[in-house]
């Protein structure tokens, strides 16, 4: 008894405010052995003496533990004790006289239930099965509560035997949501029957079944808003994010009654906000479904306009200068995303005729909110109305461009919001269209002395400009930008120093470093007027409140820097190098959070970049920092629904619904620097290559588990990125450290294929692990490597070709639109980039292990032989071709035991309706006749005339011909060279010069130069024509191949030319020919050879 008082006293310092006793008491409780734990748990629950906060804590804790540690600590307690926990916890519910408790328990039994399910589905105890059936008849009210709220927390407690129970689950469910007496049973029958249907999200035929619930689910969502409560809204928010096609039956009763919600100003935000929700997630998770509602689509759009318009007047707002984080509780906020959001799931198509007349109205409202309400909504659908508003951008920006003159501060904000948005999802058609009147009128906001959030705007919205806009755009205002820059900086450096403000100079260090980073070494001009002033604020900034503008400047020196180059930076490159240094090690005072953290992180990459090698010498103090941040481990945790309660998104939280109940939570506080960190150790692999050696293994065993890292795309992109990179850091350190390195990311580089979630992320892993392959060569890959990655390969084909037919069948849906289609080929473009990720790694496999690969490729090659069937869409032929491509080139002669697979399509696809296809085939014919043996050797005379017929078609050389076209007159080129018996070379030959030179392919390009110089040196007539009469000929394709850089001076063939050349400037007369044959750029390129190669 006395162990369970301390216990009671260890339980209430669990709750104590003071962080040492509560500490002190959580270590205590840790330490008490699971099977006691049960044991003071159960007797402290079933107390009904003890205080209700200490029963609460003990209800909590047991849930906790069933929920992390159940199989440590349940199968591990005797049958009998077993036994008892779950009497104890049946009669704990029906015994129980504080609701609160009860609820708590009816939570631990449904913990435990959902534990005691087995690998079969049997529910190993029947008991509870037996107490819900009775429970949910029962006269007290209590008792059918409770039932409910055990199958809502685990609506998969029947198993196995749910079928067969289905009936009466239904009926069960539809006798309690007509309950008329009790509204909290109708509420809970609903939020279970919502998650029953979500539990079963995939079974279409139980959603049929359970079609005729919504009803009394809406029903009870009415009822249970008008009684303060949103948890049967939520649950229906949660239906349309999971089981759309669930509410497809009543459809329109749902969203009338979501919108009936919305619209009502006497519920509270957060409910209308919720019903608001209903429809927006429909238009995310069943757009086309929800496409053909317009009508209440055309209802929805103005309260979200009318919630944007819900904005408080603050007097003090234009000269605030901290910029508070939005509230995203307010309706103004709530409503401007549902808009971005709905516009985005249904399209321009929809939205933007159903919202212009009303951004119109609202525009010329003498109530300002109206017009900060119509600008925002303008910022909002951009994105996803960009087709539709390309159309019309002429208007909508003279039209906003009014409003930065609005006598409104905060209209001329929305303004500057607008100008800004546009700037980025228009960009460069933006850009190029309206240079002239957004410079212009951003420069003069910007003089807005009275209002500097106006002011900051401004500068936001011209640094979104200049991002994204063309150099030779920007260059006619450079001068006046500068100067406008320059003046707004020293009047706000004065500011700061007077008056301690800084918001205004923060933007404007920012819009300084983004037209240098735009102007490039345009900027070198003004670069004297700006950097003392930086580097004045680098140095002296340094209280707390000016982290945010000293990291601002700092990464505005650093893009300077990159823009006007080393020469010029150089005078102050040691400067600034001793103040970031100062930084750095002071970096050990920096709060985790200091916003200049991840500023000097990127600086130093930019040093890196600028300095070259020379910045190897301050990598011993730039390393420690970039590594802790690239090391942050998030901070994560598996939450109930009961802990979901208590957390919100408010603290750095984002949560992702696992489904029964259960959310991983990730605090994202870090994640971002993080992501930096990673990139900038892939910056300093790349610039410093050898230079970087020391620090590879270190960094490896970093990023080797990162590609697992799934809470953040870009650290697993970075991390793919670095492998190939880090390898070749290492060579330095010899072969077999080298190999060590690869022996230790090669297994997760495999799986990462296999595993990787996003297909973006798929494709760098891909490319990164053929590069890697092509570095470390042949003998790379053990046996059970080679199996794995067939394995994987074969999937990833089968998955390519199912995803197709997915695709088919998505067409023949009955909700399948124009905008359906559009996803669907936005769909099929990323399965092809995966395609052509295969091919790579098939490509890197053929050029190391050459013929020794192939009993390794036969197990996807009845795959690869599928791409290029007549039926299959061209970007599957072209990349099959493309394989087989490669089986030809670095396979032969053996690749002709396959021939019988690829040689009839590859000739039948030289004349194919596509170009990519006609290019791939035409390769393959090039390295046929270059490495394919003799067993090709009338394949290659087949093709010729086939070849010539693409060369000589009408439109051949246009823009989508030319690749294709160039490719066959290379390959025609290749016959003549390496296989002339199969070819009438004096009749081709001919024709074959009137087609060269080839200016789009470089690579075809040299193979033509290279067979071309071996003409002229034999001295072959048909070049040189009688008496050397067709040099002048000869020399205008060189001197065209030249000036389109389809040959670099360096390159052997270059040499060659430059031989050829030199012989015919010694023979006066002809070489004069020549040279006036020629124009001016010609002339140049021909000199500019002679000199460099």
């Amino acid at each position: 008894m006395a162990e369970q008082q301390q216990f009671y006293l260890l339980l209430s310092n669990l709750l104590s405010p003071d962080n040492t006793v509560r500490k002190q008491a959580e270590e205590t409780y840790e330490n008490i052995p699971g099977q006691s734990k049960v044991t003071f748990l159960l007797q402290a629950l079933r107390n009904a003496a003890a205080a209700e906060e200490v029963r609460q804590m003990a209800a909590v804790l047991m849930r906790r533990m069933l929920s992390a540690s159940f199989d440590e600590v349940f199968p591990s307690l005797a049958p009998d004790v077993q036994n008892a926990v779950k009497d104890e916890l049946l009669l704990g519910i029906q015994m129980e006289g504080s609701s609160n408790i009860r609820k708590k328990t009816c939570d631990i039994a449904a913990e435990l239930s959902r534990n005691l399910i087995d690998d079969d589905g049997n529910n190993q105890w029947p008991e509870i099965l037996k107490f819900l059936f009775e429970s949910v008849s029962s006269q007290n009210v209590a008792l059918r509560e409770a039932a409910l709220h055990i199958f809502w927390n685990f609506p998969g407690i029947f198993g196995n035997q749910q079928q067969h129970y289905l009936d009466v689950i239904k009926r069960m469910l539809l006798q309690c949501m007509q309950d008329q007496e009790n509204s909290m049973i109708r509420m809970l029958a609903a939020r279970a029957a919502a998650a029953f249907v979500l539990a079963n999200e995939n079974n279409t035929p139980l959603q049929k079944h359970f079609a005729d619930m919504l009803p009394g689910i809406l029903q009870a969502v009415n009822d249970s808003c008008y009684q303060n409560d949103d948890s049967v809204l939520k649950s229906l928010v949660e239906l349309a994010d999971t089981a759309p096609k669930y509410l497809r039956p009543h459809l329109e009763p749902t969203l009338t009654l979501s919108l009936k919600l919305c619209a009502d100003t006497t519920l509270q935000n957060m409910q209308r906000q919720l019903a608001l929700e209903v429809i927006v997630t429909l238009s995310e998770t069943a757009s086309a479904m929800l496409r053909k509602h317009s009508n209440i689509v055309s209802q929805a759009i103005p309260q979200m306009l009318a919630m944007m318009v819900d904005l408080e007047n603050d007097e003090n707002w234009s000269n605030s200068d901290e910029l508070e984080d939005d509230d995203f509780d307010s309706n103004a906020v709530a409503g401007e995303s549902a808009l971005d959001r709905i516009a985005c799931g249904l399209g321009g198509k929809v939205v933007l005729p159903l919202i212009k007349e009303h951004i119109m109205q609202m525009l010329q409202n003498p109530d300002w909110k109206y017009r900060h309400a119509g600008l925002m909504a303008l910022s909002a659908i951009g994105e996803g109305c960009h087709q539709q508003m390309e159309g019309i951008l002429n208007e909508i920006v003279n039209f906003v461009l009014l409003f930065l003159q609005d006598p409104h501060p905060r209209v001329r904000y929305a303004a500057c919001n607008a100008i800004g948005q546009m700037a980025t999802d228009f960009a460069p058609t933006f850009q190029r269209k309206f240079h002239d009147k957004v410079i212009s009128a951003l420069l003069q906001t910007m003089e807005d002395q009275a209002n500097p959030r106006v002011q900051a705007h401004a500068a936001a919205a011209l640094i979104n400009f200049t991002e994204d806009c063309p150099k030779s755009l920007l260059l006619p205002y450079l001068d006046n930008l500068v100067n406008h820059l320059h003046v707004i900086m020293v009047a706000k450096l004065q500011e700061l120093v007077q008056k301690g403000t800084k918001l205004v100079l923060e933007q404007v260090v920012t819009s300084i470093a983004s037209v240098a980073d735009t102007a490039e070494e345009k900027f070198v001009p003004y670069y004297d007027l700006f950097m003392p002033s930086l580097k004045h604020i680098v140095e002296n900034g340094v209280q707390k409140e000016l982290r945010l503008l000293r990291g601002k400047t700092i990464e505005c020196i650093s893009l300077i820097g990159l823009a006007v180059g080393k020469d010029k930076f150089m005078q102050d490159a040691s400067d600034v190098m001793q103040l970031l240094l100062k930084t750095q090690t002071d970096s050990s005072e920096l709060e985790d959070d200091d916003p200049q953290i991840s500023y000097m992180i990127s600086a130093w990459a930019r040093m890196c970049k600028i300095l070259g090698k020379e910045f190897q010498q301050y990598l011993p103090v730039v390393m420690g920092p970039l590594m802790k941040t690239a090391s942050i481990k998030p901070e994560v945790a598996l939450l109930d629904t009961q802990d979901m309660e208590n957390m919100s998104e408010d603290d750095g939280w984002e949560f992702v619904n696992l489904g029964d109940q259960q959310s991983f939570g990730i605090k994202t506080a870090g994640l971002e620097e993080k992501a930096t960190a990673c990139q900038m150790l892939v910056c300093y692999a790349k610039e410093l290559k050898e230079g970087f050696a020391e620090y590879t293994e270190q960094v490896v065993k970093l990023m080797v588990p990162l590609l697992k890292f799934y809470f953040h795309d870009g650290v697993r992109v970075a991390a793919a990125e670095s492998m190939p990179l880090l390898l070749e850091c290492a060579r330095v350190q010899g072969p077999e450290y080298v190999t060590q390195m690869w022996h230790f990311m090669c297994d997760s580089l495999i799986k990462g294929i296999g595993t990787e979630p996003d297909s973006d992320v798929l494709s760098e892993v891909m490319h990164s692990f053929a590069k890697c392959v092509e570095l470390m060569g042949e003998g790379c890959l053990n046996k059970e490597h080679l199996e794995e990655l067939g394995n994987i390969m074969k999937g990833k084909l089968e998955e390519h070709f199912k995803n197709q037919e997915l695709r088919q069948a998505k067409r023949q849906d009955e909700d399948y639109d124009e905008q359906v289609e559009e996803n669907l080929q936005d769909e099929d473009d990323s399965d092809v980039y995966i395609l052509t990720k295969i091919s790579d790694i098939l490509h890197s496999m053929f050029s190391c292990y050459k013929d020794k690969v192939l009993p390794w490729f036969e197990q996807i090659l009845p795959l690869i032989v599928n791409l290029i069937c007549p039926h299959r869409p061209w970007a599957d032929k072209q990349w099959g071709l493309c394989i087989f491509d490669d089986v030809i080139e670095h396979c032969s002669p053996t690749s002709f035991k396959y021939a019988e697979y690829f040689l009839r399509p590859m000739l039948q696809y030289i004349c194919d309706n596509s170009p990519e296809v006609r290019q791939a085939a035409a390769y393959g014919v090039g390295v046929m006749a270059q490495f394919g043996g003799e067993n090709y050797r009338p394949f290659c005379t087949e093709a010729i005339p086939h070849l010539v017929g693409v060369i000589q078609m009408e439109g051949s050389r246009s823009k989508e011909n030319i690749n294709a076209t160039e490719n066959c007159i290379s390959a025609v080129g290749k016959v003549m060279k390496y296989r002339p018996e199969c070819v009438n070379v004096n009749e081709i030959l001919p024709h074959w010069l009137s087609w060269l030179p080839l200016h789009e392919d470089k690579e075809e390009a040299v193979h033509t130069f290279s067979y071309l110089c071996d003409l002229i040196e034999s001295n072959n007539p048909i070049v040189l024509g009688p008496n050397n009469s067709s040099l002048p000929r000869v020399f205008a394709i060189i001197a065209d191949g030249l000036t389109n850089e389809a040959i670099k001076n360096e390159d052997a063939c270059s040499k060659r030319l430059a031989n050829v050349i030199r012989q015919v400037q010694g023979s006066g007369g002809l070489w004069t020919e020549c040279m006036t044959s020629l124009n001016e750029a010609q002339q140049a390129a021909i000199q500019n050879l002679l000199n460099t190669a």
